[in-house]
């Protein structure tokens, strides 16, 4: 068998005849007006091939990404080297001929690749070679202990302890469950197909304790629509279990099909496409159109909230070899009279005064669907000091800088405007978090507006007792003198964040 070492100086002494021939056909036009000067450019270019990572060529997994890969090196090194010819050669002038130079060593560079993956790395598949997930994790993948004490049908039980089997044997769980029909009852519903309507199909079976939809969420273009109708087509604790992809995973999976540096490069492309031209409302339409909704890139916290909006309540999710499966149960009906937003801007639904539901606007900071998993997140981690959910992960990457730098909640100032929040007051709060307070302090706060400005920067308070004390405080005061009240904790509020840089945790 032959080594690797002796893979890499055959692909490098392969390149590096290509870019002899290649810059060879320039000195031979009188582009290139000294001999050495093609050689130098031939042994450059190898080198940056290397550097670059481009000619390892072991480490792609799909051809797709070589060939991107391989185009990408070549159309920038070419622009980089236009640069050289233009600054280090003395009346050095642009021609054609260096643009079919390029085309000819990036058409010879493909054909070494398909010769090298065909004839030497003939283990790997030739189209296509899954790379090994079962290191990865997703964060916040931690089932709730209450949830295991529940009481769950027998063919739950069984799907749930498959799953977990199977992430232990690092095998797909997708076709061990195909195999296994058998062991479940005539009750268990499988659904292969990305089509809601083909669950309608057993609306009428009263008896439907579990589905088990085998496609993809990923390849589902109504995913919303999916889940109501397995919400619709079962009664109340019935099941349903569903498997994806998640954003974290699939971005793994990207960064080990292709050699470092251009797996980053390969990366930014696809998170542009899938995460951003996905969202933003001019490429929307162009995005569905092209993919059909097929190959979409979810993140965990967008498929349990989704899950949530449709009436279910997660009891089960895990990640196995690469893929993320949860099990969850109805315990009600799907929530339809809502807007769910993907945008930057976002419009949350608060407490105002006299209980009035109102709209408060910010930038987003959490992942789509993330105002849906609020029980579930809260179950989970708890509160941290200051009240806040403990290490919420429904806060993205770009969210947590929006934080810190108190650029997410300038938009309340439309809010402000509108007459909706004054200046100083108590937080705006969802019905969740409005809910655990006590009565008395329920009917103080919708006695006024919310604020900009909260009593809790003048206080800082740590725990979420100490939260209801502390507007408890200022609602009691507010209400006796609300002019010198909100005059007073304006400026400790300004004090504490300008001067003493406190935050919220």
């Amino acid at each position: 068998m032959i080594s690797f070492s002796r893979h890499k100086i055959f692909i490098l002494l392969g390149d590096f005849f290509i870019a002899i021939f290649a810059f060879g056909l320039l000195y031979s036009f009188g582009i290139l007006s000294y001999w050495y000067s093609w050689v130098v450019s031939a042994v450059l270019w190898v080198i940056l091939g290397f550097v670059s990572q481009k000619l390892q060529f072991h480490s792609y997994k799909r051809i797709r990404y070589a060939v991107v890969s391989i185009f990408l090196q070549t159309v920038l090194t070419g622009i980089l080297f236009l640069m050289i010819y233009q600054f280090l050669i003395p009346g050095w002038k642009y021609h054609y001929s260096i643009i079919i130079v390029l085309l000819i060593i990036l058409f010879l560079e493909l054909y070494l690749y398909s010769i090298v993956r065909r004839f030497v790395y003939r283990k790997i598949p030739y189209f296509y070679e899954e790379p090994v997930l079962d290191d990865v994790e997703e964060k916040g993948v931690n089932p709730l202990e209450d949830k295991k004490k529940a009481c769950l049908n027998k063919d739950v039980k069984r799907i749930i302890s498959l799953i977990h089997e199977m992430s232990k044997k690092r095998e797909n769980v997708i076709n061990k469950i195909i195999e296994r029909k058998d062991f479940f009852s005539e009750d268990t519903i499988f659904i292969n197909s990305s089509n809601p309507e083909e669950v309608l199909r057993f609306k009428l079976n009263s008896h439907t304790h579990l589905v088990i939809h085998l496609c993809s969420l990923n390849r589902v273009r109504h995913i919303n629509t999916l889940l109501s109708y397995a919400n619709y087509s079962m009664p109340k604790g019935g099941c349903v279990v569903c498997h994806c992809e998640t954003s974290a995973l699939h971005r793994e999976k990207m960064l080990r099909q292709s050699p470092v540096v251009i797996n980053k490069i390969l990366y930014g492309i696809d998170f542009f496409w899938h995460r951003v031209c996905s969202k933003l409302s001019l490429t929307h339409g162009l995005y569905f159109w092209a993919t059909g909704g097929k190959s979409r890139v979810l993140t965990r916290v967008e498929v349990l909230g989704r899950m949530y909006r449709a009436g279910f309540d997660v009891i089960h999710e895990e990640v196995c070899n690469g893929r993320f499966y949860v099990v969850a149960t109805k315990i009600k009906d799907p929530i339809r009279d809502d807007n769910p937003s993907n945008g930057l801007l976002i419009r949350l639904c608060r407490y105002g005064k006299d209980g009035k539901i109102i709209g408060v606007y910010k930038f987003r900071t959490m992942h789509s669907y993330s105002e849906y998993l609020q029980p579930y997140v809260f179950k989970q981690q708890g509160l941290a000091l200051g009240g806040k959910i403990f290490e919420d992960y429904r806060v993205s990457p770009l969210g947590k800088f929006l934080r810190k730098m108190w650029l997410d909640e300038l938009p309340m100032l439309i809010n402000w405007i509108k007459g909706d929040l004054k200046i100083v007051g108590v937080r705006p709060l969802s019905s969740y978090y409005f809910n655990l307070y006590d009565d008395e302090l329920k009917e103080l706060r919708i006695k006024t507006k919310p604020g900009l400005l909260p009593p809790f920067y003048a206080d800082m308070p740590k725990t979420f007792e100490e939260i209801q004390e502390s507007e408890r405080r200022y609602l009691k005061a507010y209400l006796k003198e609300p002019f010198l009240t909100d005059w007073r904790y304006f400026w400790k509020v300004v004090c504490n964040i300008v001067l003493k840089g406190k935050r919220s945790q």
